[in-house]
């Protein structure tokens, strides 16, 4: 079994004001099924790009294995061809039997590689570039996040054929996934790195005994540096209090004392100040043992929402309601009859493709919130609350460009408490200063996220919220959601997020 050993590894990128690793060191096993777990921007995809040698880095990283990463670039003119095409420009060496029988794996024909790649859905799409990337022998593979904007169908699939599969470097935060598909983390923790064998849940449940342990020692140190602060304050007041006896003293009520005496309470008070000089030893490095204890305790931050009280029980309501597109054949939408009440929070489920987002933009469009006219045909009833306030986050981040500043103008909103929430959401200072367009995918969203949090409404709409959201900030939003229990409609393939949150779920 060969390894990968990481040593005093540093990189930072040109004109960045920190660095994404310092001096780091750890070694992995390429025969391992391994899980890369930690918060956006800490450096998970900028690692996988490093193994693969596209960026010069301090230290070394010492490994005999060539490496392939997924998703693999697809072009332009490569999205009007059938990937059994170009696949070896994909893989150097790729044989398509090889390729045919992955996908036989993944309970797909091989008919799909004779299509046009632009024409495959985005589970097809998925299917045809996991069964290209392990369709040799000897690479270890690098997966970012597989499961973005697949259904739940889809990440099934997906699921079981990794959980097949070893000899990868897996990059999710998708609690499901990591559980059923990896047997050892690899985990960028605050301030330090640490490679840990079992799934996400049984670093999940150590990390959580070691947090807390981590806090009662803290708290176990604090009192004994306050014991000993208080100690060493009596003792400088005593050495104090001798020293000023040494000279001036009262013959009658003194008759013992003389001159003499003087050197024996300078050489007492000598000894009490040795002992405070010991005393704050102790101190020093009580604190020193403190500091090391939090530093990469996971303590999210509650968020907060600002909610609206509509005067309708009812803010959407649809009945015998069908949608065709004009240049279709058939409906996307067939006589769809629910309601959305106040304090519901819905899930729309179901395949790729099934109409899910049609339906989000039809409710945005008779809200008056999206000015785009869909080229639709409508049929039933379809109805929304006048006066509707909608907080909605899309699935796109690329409209996102310039600074945290611009953006708030744009938007409306409140400066300072938009970087109050992205800071409860992790973001570092730093972060503020660079334009959107250098943010992770994950922060990208989080910026999405946090406006809409701060936008005051009765509805909240959210397509597909967390794709790229570290696992933390998905606990913080799934606190959020049970303690403030908002009027949600949201679309979200994270089945752990959804049986927690939704109250109802619509299957189209």
């Amino acid at each position: 079994m060969a390894k990968i050993s990481v040593n005093d590894l540093s990189f930072c990128y040109d004109g960045s004001f920190d660095n994404v690793f310092e001096n780091v060191s750890f070694s992995i096993d390429t025969n391992w099924k391994l899980g890369f777990i930690g918060r956006n921007g800490k450096g998970k995809t900028t690692f996988l790009n490093l193994l693969q040698g596209k960026y010069s880095y301090e230290g070394t990283i010492t490994t005999n294995m060539m490496f392939d990463y997924f998703p693999y670039q697809i072009m332009e003119h490569q999205m009007q061809l059938p990937a059994a095409e170009f696949a070896e420009e994909l893989k150097q060496g790729c044989e398509i039997w090889r390729v045919i029988c992955e996908l036989d794996e993944l309970g797909e024909s091989a008919e799909i590689l004779y299509r046009p790649f632009g024409n495959l859905s985005p589970g097809e799409r998925t299917k045809v570039m996991l069964s290209v990337l392990f369709s040799g022998e000897h690479d270890f593979l690098l997966i970012d996040e597989p499961t973005n904007h697949l259904d739940q169908e889809a990440r099934e699939i997906v699921k079981k054929y990794l959980s097949s599969k070893k000899g990868f470097v897996l990059v999710s935060h998708d609690r499901d996934l990591l559980d059923a598909c990896i047997d050892h983390c690899l985990v960028l923790n605050r301030k330090t790195i640490e490679v840990q064998e079992g799934n996400f849940t049984s670093w999940w449940e150590n990390k959580q005994r070691k947090d807390q342990f981590a806090l009662a020692e803290n708290e176990k140190h604090l009192k004994e540096i306050q014991k000993l602060k208080q100690a060493a304050r009596r003792t400088t007041e005593w050495a104090d209090k001798n020293e000023r006896t040494k000279i001036g003293f009262d013959p009658i009520k003194e008759h013992d004392r003389c001159k003499s005496t003087r050197a024996h309470i300078g050489a007492k008070t000598k000894k009490m100040q040795s002992r405070v000089k010991q005393m704050e030893g102790r101190i020093n490095r009580e604190i020193e043992v403190k500091e090391g204890l939090l530093q990469d305790l996971e303590k999210p931050v509650d968020l907060k929402l600002v909610q609206l009280s509509h005067h309708k029980n009812t803010l959407v309501n649809m009945k015998d309601y069908c949608v065709q597109y004009s240049d279709a054949v058939r409906p996307i939408i067939k006589d769809l009859t629910f309601g959305i009440n106040k304090g519901e929070r819905i899930a729309l489920s179901g395949k790729n493709g099934c109409g899910k987002s049609t339906l989000i933009k039809i409710i945005l469009q008779k809200s008056e919130m999206d000015q785009e006219k869909l080229a639709i045909y409508e049929k039933g009833l379809c109805e929304v609350a006048s006066g509707l306030e909608i907080s909605y986050v899309g699935q796109d981040t690329a409209t996102l460009e310039g600074d945290v500043q611009s953006f708030c103008k744009e938007h409306n909103l409140n400066l300072s408490l938009f970087c109050a929430i992205l800071r409860q959401l992790d973001f570092e200072r730093t972060q503020f200063l660079k334009n959107m367009e250098e943010y992770s995918e994950g922060q990208k969203k989080k910026v999405l996220l946090a406006a809409s949090l701060l936008t005051p409404a009765h509805l909240y709409i959210w397509d597909e919220p967390l794709n790229y959201i570290d696992v933390f900030s998905r606990m913080q939003i799934e606190k959020l959601l049970l303690e403030y229990q908002p009027t949600l409609l949201f679309v979200e393939h994270d089945i752990r997020f959804r049986e927690k949150i939704a109250t109802k779920v619509i299957e189209l």
